[in-house]
């Protein structure tokens, strides 16, 4: 489940956390503990992102289909 600051982070803010906790997972020396914590981090940074792009589609779903729309009206006149 995503926290209510978790879904007040911007795309790059996500993005960015993302790339730190898998940097950090890369580079191991931490703990099985510390570990799952940023395995469990890195999943919830990854649901707002995919959010985020979910959201980005379908703005941009309903801009072509709305000039798609004008298009065919202005055939039709």
């Amino acid at each position: 489940m995503t926290s209510k600051v978790d879904e007040a982070l911007s795309y790059e803010q996500a993005r960015d956390e993302l790339i730190e906790v898998v940097r950090r997972l890369e580079a191991g020396g931490t703990s099985l503990e510390e570990s799952l914590a940023l395995w469990e981090r890195g999943e919830e940074l990854a649901r707002v992102c995919r959010r985020w792009l979910e959201g980005a589609r379908a703005r941009l779903d309903a801009a072509l289909a709305e000039e798609e729309e004008g298009e065919a009206e202005s055939d039709g006149e």
